[in-house]
């Protein structure tokens, strides 16, 4: 109808809408649920929350590929490949757990006789290629398969060496060579892991989305990045083991001055070496007994000069476990098992005695243990000798424990003794017996055993020992002037030692000398001076 302004209004149509609304177009009954619920007044049939669309698939039926359904995991070689991984990894944990108690205390039927850092470095480097693997699983590349095949590459070079050469194949035995071996094995599959996914992240790709993927997210980049450091990390690592091997390989040439006898029941051999005539029954053999250096290094030179200018007939010496030519004995391993040892060395040499004992430093208290054990001891002579009071303080402080075994774990590494030997032209004789030698695993694993006992077994032995050595013993004390003066404990300490028989020949404070007496001209006039007077104090015995 028109009204009365003169513009027209067409009446409501009977269901009470208006005639001139406009109707929805189809397009938009098509429109998106939310626009709707923007468009309409609610009622009790409306949604409350929007209703989501699913994506749905390209028009040729093929899915995404950031679809999360696009996963290698669908394979079930690929899950198998993980589920062998990590058992491979748990195997791989309780063994580096048994080969860290082993450095310890060496459980029935684990002992080996070099120093068992090697085995514990391939089981932790072992450990840490799974873990990549694992933490990298979903994201194979390339570079991966590359570095984790030239560490296998080396690992396999490690393994030749150890099995080529019988001196590496003796100290490493069967625990050393099982822990390369399991190394190469599992290095060869962490490749055919990736390998494995790679492939199945390829097939995946071509089911579902019609290709393979070839461009990679910020998160797989980063992941690759970082995994391929961490490998080439464990490149290093292999290649310094590799190198140190070779040394060991090499160091392995060098003969031995004297004869190694097993012993322990043939669980391991020492070094034992004679100079001079056999003497008579009446005429001493001086013993001597190093410090906390090797006896080649440098305290069985004075001995050596004594023996060209007459004043002894003859003299030996040994390397204590771990030192020198001697493989690491079992721990725990204790002063007065080191006298055991060196007991029975001697008879298997058919060497019988009598014996002047010459002994410094630590040394000092394997020799008052095992001359307290044994018949035919005529005579001690202690230069600069560790006091049984100090072996808690100084030697077993559990510091000083601590920091020996990291530096044996970093051992195997080699970083020093491979430096010395391209730059600074170190030999054999220097990483054997020499100052090099400080810096070997089977030298700081014997140094660790020693750390270990010093305030329990070591103790009581050398303390049993004061009391039923024989009072009649001559015994001579040298000690560093040096130390003497800088240090009173010490001091005292010394004075104590003298006491320990009631026939003392003499002590003397070596005004110059440090804590190796025989370092100095004066040190060495004192001492040879002293051995003469001793000798031949023991032989009127």
């Amino acid at each position: 109808m028109v009204n009365i302004f003169g513009n027209s209004k067409k009446d409501d149509d009977p269901n009470g809408n208006n005639a001139d609304a406009p109707r929805p177009s189809e397009d938009d009954s098509r429109a998106s649920p939310s626009h709707r619920y923007d468009s309409r007044e609610p009622d009790e049939r409306t949604r409350l929350l929007p209703q989501q669309r699913r994506p749905r698939p390209h028009q040729d039926g093929y899915l995404d590929p950031d679809d999360p359904a696009v996963s290698p995991y669908n394979l079930w070689s690929v899950r198998f490949t993980r589920y062998l991984t990590v058992l491979f990894l748990v195997i791989t944990f309780l063994w580096w757990v048994l080969l860290l108690v082993c450095i310890f205390v060496s459980p029935p039927g684990m002992h080996s006789r070099g120093s068992g850092f090697f085995d514990f470095s391939y089981t932790t480097l072992t450990a840490g290629n799974l873990l990549v693997a694992l933490l990298f699983f979903a994201a194979p590349s390339r570079a991966m398969r590359v570095s984790t095949g030239i560490v296998a590459a080396l690992l396999l070079v490690d393994m030749i060496l150890i099995l080529a050469v019988p001196r590496l194949r003796a100290e490493e035995g069967g625990v050393g060579i099982a822990s390369v071996v399991w190394a190469v094995v599992l290095a060869v599959w962490c490749v055919l892991a990736d390998r494995v996914v790679a492939w199945g992240k390829r097939e995946e790709e071509e089911r579902l989305t019609g290709r393979p993927e070839t461009r990679r997210t910020l998160r797989e980049w980063l992941a690759v990045l970082v995994a391929t450091a961490i490998l080439v990390i464990y490149i290093l690592i292999a290649l310094l083991l590799t190198g140190t091997l070779v040394l060991r390989s090499l160091d392995a040439g060098l003969a031995p001055p004297g004869q190694r006898y097993p012993v322990d029941g043939h669980k391991y051999e020492v070094h034992l070496s004679c100079v001079g005539n056999t003497t008579t029954a009446t005429e001493p053999t001086v013993l001597l007994e190093a410090g906390e250096n090797p006896a080649e290094q440098s305290f069985e030179h004075w001995a050596y000069a004594a023996w060209q200018n007459g004043t002894i007939a003859r003299y030996c010496y040994w390397d204590r476990p771990g030192y020198g030519w001697s493989d690491n004995a079992p721990s725990p391993h204790s002063a007065g098992m080191s006298a055991d040892a060196l007991s029975e060395a001697l008879a298997r040499a058919g060497e019988d005695g009598p014996w002047v004992l010459v002994s410094a430093g630590y040394g000092s208290v394997v020799s008052r243990v095992f001359a307290s054990r044994q018949r035919g001891v005529r005579g001690m002579m202690l230069v600069d000798g560790l006091h049984e009071d100090l072996l808690a303080p100084r030697l077993g402080n559990p510091a000083r424990g601590f920091v020996t075994w990291g530096w044996g774990i970093l051992s195997p590494l080699g970083v020093t003794r491979i430096g010395g030997a391209l730059f600074q032209g170190r030999t054999r004789e220097d990483r054997v017996y020499g100052r090099e030698a400080r810096k070997g695993g089977k030298f700081l694993k014997a140094r660790l055993q020693e750390n270990l006992v010093a305030e329990s077994f070591s103790l009581r032995e050398v303390s049993q020992s004061r009391k039923i050595q024989s009072r009649k013993t001559p015994v001579v004390v040298v000690s560093s002037g040096i130390r003497c003066r800088v240090d009173d404990e010490w001091n005292r300490k010394q004075e104590d030692l003298t006491h320990l028989t009631d026939r003392l020949v003499a002590w003397d404070v070596v005004g110059r000398a440090p804590h190796e007496v025989w370092q100095t001209l004066e040190g060495r006039k004192v001492m040879e001076r002293r051995l003469r007077e001793l000798v031949k104090a023991a032989e009127k015995e």
